[in-house]
C-alpha cells in the first residue's frame, strides 16, 4: 500500500489543504503559495533584512494560511546550529535585569535567534544546574551575570565549544568575555561624593556579598574611598540585605536606632534605598534634612519619589544590545571586542544633601 509519505520516484506529495495536519507543510509548499523560491522564503525565516516588505508580507501570509513551521531539528542539523541563545540572571523580580533582558532578545532576533532564559536565585548550584540544561538545548552562545562562579561552568562550555559573555560586570584583566561597568568604581565614586559635601558618619546597605560579586564589589569601593579620608565604618554600619524594600527598612530601621545614627545612607540598590527612606518617612526623619540616601541602578520610580533618589545608572539595555552583538559576530566570525566597557554615571537627585552638622 502506498500512501502520502511514499518516496517512491515520481511520487507527488498532496499539497496541504484546511483538512491537512500542520506538520505536512514544507518550505516548498509555502514558497509555491507565496510566489517565491525556496532561498526568499528561508531569508524571511531567518530575519534578514534583504527581503522587500512585499515579498516578506506574501512569505507570512503563505506560513500563516498553511500553519507551517519549521522542523527546529532538521535546521539544527543541517546548520550545526539550534539559532538559540541562552542567558541566565539571578532573578526576573529585579525590573533593571528585565530591562537588560528586553535589549538582547530585541538583538539577537533582529537576527534570526530565539532567547532561551533560566534563572537562578543567586544560588552557584542552581546555576550550575541551568547552564547544564541550557547547553543540553544545543545553545550557541550564552549570556551570564558577574565573573565568579564554579570553574565546572567555564571548563563546560569552553569544551563544548559554546561562547559565553559576562555582563554587569568589567575587569579589564579578566580572563573572560565581558560587558558590563567597574562596579568596585561606581561604590568608590558614591561615597566620594558624599564626602565631598561634608559626610563623614556613612552607612552601607548592601546586597549579599557571598553570592554576588558585583555588590561585593560595590561595597569594596565605598570601603576604599572612605579609607582614602581617614573613615571607616562604625560598628554595625554595614549591613547586608536581599535586594527588597521590606529588608531596606528592616535596615533602616536598625541604623536610625543605633547610637550614632549616620548622617548618610549608601544602599547596593534602588529598592534597598526606597525601603531606608519609607522607614525614614515612618519615624519623621527627613531625607534628605536629616538623613541622605543613595541607591544604585536609576530604576523608573527613583526619578519619581520625593525626594528623588541620588542613584548610580546602570546601562542596562545597552550591556544586553551589546552582550548580544558580541555573540552574534563570534558566531559569524566576524571581530569584535571581547571586552567592552560601559559608563555608570553618578545621578544626584534630591534625596542627598550636606550634613546639617559636619
Amino acid at each position: 500500500m502506498v500512501t502520502d509519505t511514499d518516496s517512491s520516484p515520481g511520487r507527488r506529495r498532496r499539497r496541504p489543504g484546511n483538512g491537512e495536519s500542520a506538520s505536512a507543510a514544507r518550505l516548498e509548499d509555502v514558497a509555491r503559495l507565496a510566489g517565491v523560491s525556496t532561498a526568499t522564503v528561508s531569508r524571511v525565516l531567518n530575519g534578514r533584512e534583504i527581503v522587500s516588505a512585499q515579498l516578506r508580507e506574501s512569505v507570512e501570509n503563505a506560513v500563516q494560511q498553511l500553519g507551517y513551521v519549521r522542523d527546529g531539528a532538521a535546521r539544527a542539523l543541517a546548520s550545526r546550529r539550534s539559532h538559540s541563545i541562552g542567558a541566565l540572571i539571578p532573578t526576573l523580580e529585579a525590573a533593571i535585569f528585565a530591562r537588560c533582558v528586553e535589549a538582547l532578545q530585541k538583538r539577537i532576533y533582529e537576527s534570526g535567534f530565539t532567547l532561551l532564559l533560566a534563572t537562578y536565585d543567586y544560588d552557584p548550584e542552581r546555576e550550575r544546574r541551568q547552564v547544564v540544561s541550557l547547553v543540553e538545548r544545543s545553545i550557541d552562545g550564552l549570556v551570564l551575570v558577574g565573573e565568579e562562579r564554579s570553574n565546572d561552568i567555564y571548563g563546560l562550555l569552553n569544551k563544548k565549544g559554546i561562547p559565553y559573555v559576562n555582563t554587569w560586570i568589567y575587569r579589564a584583566d579578566s580572563p573572560h568575555p565581558c560587558v558590563g561597568f567597574d562596579n568596585f568604581q561606581a561604590g568608590y565614586r558614591i561615597a566620594a561624593y558624599l564626602m565631598d559635601i561634608g559626610h563623614r558618619n556613612i552607612a552601607m546597605v548592601a546586597g549579599l556579598t557571598p553570592t554576588n560579586d558585583r555588590a561585593r564589589q560595590r561595597v569594596e569601593g565605598v570601603q576604599a574611598a572612605m579609607r582614602e579620608r581617614g573613615l571607616t565604618f562604625a560598628r554595625g554600619h554595614l549591613l547586608e540585605r536581599p535586594y527588597e524594600i521590606s529588608a531596606g527598612r528592616q535596615a533602616g530601621s536598625r541604623l536610625l536606632s543605633a547610637p550614632r545614627r549616620p548622617t548618610a545612607i549608601i544602599t547596593g540598590e534602588d529598592v534597598l534605598a526606597l525601603g531606608v527612606a519609607l522607614e525614614c518617612r515612618a519615624r519623621n526623619v527627613s531625607v534628605p534634612g536629616d538623613i541622605s540616601v543613595t541607591g544604585f541602578d536609576d530604576l523608573d520610580i527613583a526619578a519619581i519619589v520625593e525626594p528623588a533618589l541620588t542613584t548610580v545608572r546602570v546601562p542596562s539595555e545597552e550591556m544586553g544590545t551589546t552582550a548580544g552583538e558580541y555573540l552574534l559576530a563570534y558566531l559569524d566570525n566576524t571581530p569584535a571586542p571581547q571586552k567592552t566597557e560601559l559608563e555608570a554615571a553618578l545621578i544626584v537627585r534630591g534625596s542627598t544633601a550636606p550634613p546639617r552638622t559636619t
